[in-house]
């Protein structure tokens, strides 16, 4: 399983928790024994051109969901960086790509297309959420568009001492792909803030992930992993704000669910620091196969708990 760490920045520390194991080492996430997440955490300042911002929001429906329509196009642009809505560099504040409504007459690419066996259920449809650092909106990877960006996420040498998945493009697609036709215990989405793509985000069943074996698990039990992509977002604590934003969105939409649940490694104590700013309680260390973790757990019961 992928021990990885939400890599939410609480402090100074460059240390990005993200995740723990490579493709190869850990467990398939997807299917019966679906990996746990990788907590991950800052990367690359990296700066997405800006007609790929407005490219995505041309992508994202004047209400701030995503269109899930023929806009597929928007995703081939300049074979660069410039791809994807990852914005590895294209910081959350960096800039708000205005959302402009889309027809989505089309059948959606595949790797949109709502999961008929979704165990989240319709992540697409959380719909942006309001932070004190703007409007976070959670949405789907789209392979042909994000992968070029969270490639180069991920083999930032910070971020690869904890997601483990540095390698060509087709490793990391092979990890992403994995949950994208999954069974929908796994949703890998790009975290956009205020329009600007600036993190990626792994929300996961944890109860049914490999995890599941070395804690107590709940049915329900929700995980979050987090890496965020710009320098300038790191140490200020951003990934405390989007974490416990998410945490909440999760227990809103999922009535069933009674706990949020991060497994960030131990060593990564601005990770760590992150989680309990958003709210999470230490619950205790475990050893997983790849690391050791420290299991933070946000309790809908106190949830509004300062």
């Amino acid at each position: 399983m992928p021990p990885t760490d939400a890599s939410a920045n609480a402090g100074a520390a460059p240390v990005t928790d993200t995740g723990t194991t490579s493709p190869t080492a850990r467990e398939s996430r997807i299917g019966p024994v679906a990996d746990a997440g990788a907590d991950s955490e800052d990367t690359l300042d990296l700066h997405l051109p800006d007609e790929f911002v407005a490219l995505f929001a041309e992508d994202t429906g004047a209400d701030g969901r995503r269109s899930l329509g023929a806009t597929a196009t928007a995703t081939a642009t300049a074979g660069s960086a410039s791809a994807s809505a990852t914005g590895a560099a294209t910081v959350e504040g960096a800039g708000t790509a205005t959302a402009t409504a889309t027809c989505a007459s089309q059948a959606p690419p595949a790797s949109t297309t709502p999961n008929p066996n979704d165990l989240l259920g319709d992540v697409a449809d959380w719909g942006p959420v309001s932070t004190p650092a703007g409007a976070l909106h959670l949405v789907p990877v789209r392979i042909e568009r994000d992968l070029p960006i969270i490639s180069r996420w991920m083999n930032d040498p910070a971020v690869t001492a904890f997601w483990g998945l540095a390698g060509p493009e087709n490793a990391i697609e092979e990890h992403l792909r994995s949950q994208l036709v999954g069974d929908g215990r796994s949703v890998p989405c790009m975290g956009l803030l205020e329009g600007t793509p600036m993190s990626y985000w792994e929300i996961y069943r944890a109860d049914l992930d490999p995890l599941a074996r070395h804690y107590p698990a709940r049915p329900h039990d929700t995980g979050v992993h987090l890496l965020i992509g710009g320098m300038s977002d790191r140490g200020r604590g951003l990934g405390g704000t989007l974490l416990r934003a998410v945490a909440d969105l999760a227990l809103d939409k999922r009535p069933a669910c009674a706990r949020v649940v991060a497994e960030p490694d131990i060593r990564n104590t601005p990770s760590v620091a992150a989680f309990l700013t958003a709210g999470f309680r230490f619950s205790a260390e475990i050893d997983l196969p790849a690391k050791r973790a420290a299991l933070m757990i946000r309790d809908r019961s106190l949830r509004h708990l300062p």
